[in-house]
């Protein structure tokens, strides 16, 4: 049975075979990253194989894995790691308390405990640890650092952003990148402020580093760098700054949507077609519901001529299993109106589309069609599906009364 076989039937057993008795050191790391995937912390047997393979394998990625996995089930099953390796008992006690002991561990000489503390004090979240976590930035292993970003990132205090900027030179990419979604993440002036001066970099990669961190900042301060990033001459930093857009939208709080909305619709009115593909893209392939239901809204509000392509993504998605990306997506298509929209919209109504997909087709088609569009949504409201017929009706009302 294969190790997704595995994983599928959740079995924890067969997968802690494959992890003690494999001589393929690929097959130990995948098995370490399943069980933590399928293990929970009264799962003893599974802690105490991982926490004998990160101790005992020899092979760095693979211990790598199952401090990986053991930090997927939890704080607990960290700590046990701590007292295998300290030969320390970690007994109960407050958080703080708990983060001293982790915080103590980032001195450790095994490159696998120092990363597991820092998962751990992210975690915690306990401010106590900033310090310690800082001074951890200088480690001499960059898997270590990237933890250390990511665990500043999560506690999120202001006190670790001098210490994160020092890391956007980090000589590992990686690092730098953790580093600029920490500082994003913690959003303070000074550490938008270093995010927005990498994007007047020389080096392609730091732009794309920023123009991906800055979609973490949850404020509308960083629509304009975005916004010009998207006529940056890199594909990559491009496609970024669109990501980054959509994202900034899927997490700010509802409070602060609308003023993000107003702000970007207006930085990219009339927008080009390098920033309109990414975001057709988007639609058509995300897997994300937020990020398909924001380039829906989006297309409709800052597309003013397009082609048939984003025409055709956006009548596809009035098919989506998620409503609020159909219904998105019908706005958008009123929005745009025109001829070519109505020849879609016609030839989706008489298909055999689902019944809400065509629905949402004529509910459109009554708002901005013509005289071919009465044509059709009359005939239709004699259709086999209720929800049709009654979109029918207030259609056939609806362009009536224009004409």
């Amino acid at each position: 049975m294969s190790l997704y076989d595995l994983a599928r039937d959740g079995d924890a057993e067969g997968l802690r075979e494959m992890l003690l008795e494999s001589d393929s050191p690929a097959v130990r790391k995948r098995a370490c990253e399943l069980l933590g995937e399928i293990a929970d912390t009264d799962d003893a047997d599974t802690v105490e194989s991982l926490v004998s393979v990160a101790v005992t394998d020899d092979v760095e990625a693979v211990r790598a894995a199952a401090v990986d996995g053991l930090d997927q089930i939890g704080t607990e099953a960290v700590e046990q790691l701590l007292s295998e390796i300290t030969g320390q008992k970690i007994e109960e006690g407050a958080d703080w308390a708990v983060a001293k002991r982790f915080a103590k561990a980032l001195n450790s000489d095994i490159p696998e405990l120092r990363m597991a503390a820092a998962s751990a004090l992210g975690k915690l979240g306990d401010e106590s640890a900033v310090s310690s976590l800082t001074n951890a930035l200088s480690d001499n292993n960059s898997k270590v650092r990237v933890r250390v970003c990511l665990a500043l990132g999560m506690i999120g205090h202001a006190s670790a952003v001098p210490a994160l900027i020092d890391r956007l030179s980090d000589p590992s990419g990686r690092v730098r990148e953790e580093a600029a979604v920490a500082l994003s993440t913690i959003g303070t002036d000074q550490a938008l402020a270093a995010l927005t001066d990498m994007m007047d970099s020389n080096n392609d990669s730091i732009r794309r580093v920023a123009a991906n961190a800055l979609g973490e900042a949850g404020t509308a301060d960083v629509v304009e760098p975005l916004a010009n990033a998207l006529t940056d001459p890199n594909t990559a930093v491009r496609s970024a700054a669109v990501y980054s857009i959509l994202e900034l939208l899927s997490n700010v709080p509802t409070q602060k949507s609308h003023q993000i909305r107003d702000r970007i619709v207006a930085e990219l009115q009339d927008a080009d077609e390098a920033t309109v593909q990414p975001i057709v893209e988007i639609l058509e392939e995300s897997s994300q519901k937020r990020q398909r239901r924001n380039a829906a809204w989006f297309l409709g509000r800052i597309v003013e001529d397009p082609d048939r392509k984003t025409i055709e993504v956006l009548v596809e998605a009035l098919e989506s299993d998620d409503m609020q990306t159909s219904q998105f997506a019908a706005t958008s298509l009123a929005e745009i109106g025109g001829e070519k929209v109505e020849t879609e919209l016609i030839d989706l109504v008489k298909s055999d589309a689902a019944a809400d997909a065509r629905a949402q087709g004529v509910f459109v088609l009554g708002k901005i069609g013509g005289e071919r569009s009465s044509d059709v949504v009359s005939n239709l409201t004699d259709d086999d599906s209720k929800q049709v017929r009654k979109r029918a009706f207030s259609a056939v009302s609806k362009l009536k009364g224009r004409q």
